[in-house]
């Protein structure tokens, strides 16, 4: 296919451009167009409706971030629900943790996960083969409306708020969520750059004001994502949670063994602090 270049669309009035060495694929699912191309510096690159989710060389940053900061302050995580994800590279963290018995990953596009699984084996490194995971390929807000499960964690893996991905960032959302988590759960959420979507932080801020005990933000700075650090969304009845001291999360790290690139339990404290400017656009 000829092309040698790839804009992002998320926004008018900024973007980010990439070289395309090669397109590995390229096709219109029943939700969204899907491209895989390899880039020099990025290696495989996957966009979903012209929106970069995830590259083989920067992944490790938001994974371990999502994944690692909720479980290893949960501290005995049992069950985890990912909605999304269809790369597999957060499902990929989870299955580090040797509490976790049981894994249900919701993905709206099968396509996606196929997709993955062919192009970007090094995201999962063969996680889709845990025998603690499920999969369930359906709309995420419907799954979790029905759910009848309790989860220790709930991570919330989405694409930005566009197409399919709008539903789950609205309040009822996050209500059925709430419904779904275990005593002392957790849920993260996936919230966007702030610097370029401040109001989808103010939103999810408020969503999350009616529903929970404790709820803020932490910070990852991921180079695809551009604008910044980008926020991901923590939410719990568990106001202790948030807190757990350096000293205990060292030594759950510690015994846990797991192997990391980006997380680490100093990180882990440091990734609440908040610029002042996100702190007034959520209230705090």
């Amino acid at each position: 296919m000829a092309r040698n270049e790839f804009a992002e669309t998320l926004y008018d009035s900024y973007g980010q451009h990439f070289a395309i060495d090669e397109v590995y694929f390229e096709s219109r699912t029943g939700h969204q167009h899907l491209l895989i191309f390899h880039n020099a510096k990025f290696g495989r690159v996957m966009a979903l409706d012209g929106v970069v989710q995830t590259t083989e060389r920067d992944e490790f940053y938001y994974h371990e971030m999502m994944a690692h900061v909720p479980l290893f302050a949960h501290g005995q995580p049992r069950r985890v629900l990912i909605i999304g994800g269809g790369d597999g590279g957060l499902l990929r963290e989870v299955v580090k943790h040797r509490s976790v018995e049981h894994v249900t990953k919701v993905e709206i596009d099968a396509a996606v996960v196929d997709m993955a699984k062919t192009w970007f084996p090094d995201h999962s490194q063969g996680a889709f083969d845990d025998p603690r995971f499920h999969l369930v390929i359906a709309d995420g807000a419907e799954f979790v409306r029905r759910a009848n499960e309790a989860y220790d964690v709930i991570m919330i893996d989405s694409t930005d708020p566009i197409g399919p991905g709008e539903v789950l960032f609205t309040n009822d959302f996050y209500r059925q969520c709430e419904r779904n988590l275990a005593p002392g759960g957790i849920m993260v959420t996936q919230n966007g750059v702030p610097f370029m979507q401040l109001d989808e932080v103010r939103k999810t801020s408020r969503a999350f004001r009616d529903l929970f005990a404790d709820w803020h933000f932490y910070g990852v700075a991921v180079p695809t994502y551009i604008g910044g650090m980008m926020t991901l969304g923590w939410a719990t009845q568990d106001a202790g949670l948030r807190g757990q001291s350096l000293e205990v999360l060292e030594e759950r790290f510690k015994t846990a063994a797991i192997a990391t690139r980006y997380y680490t339990p100093a990180i882990h404290r440091g990734a609440f602090a908040l610029p002042r400017f996100v702190e007034e656009a959520i209230g705090k």
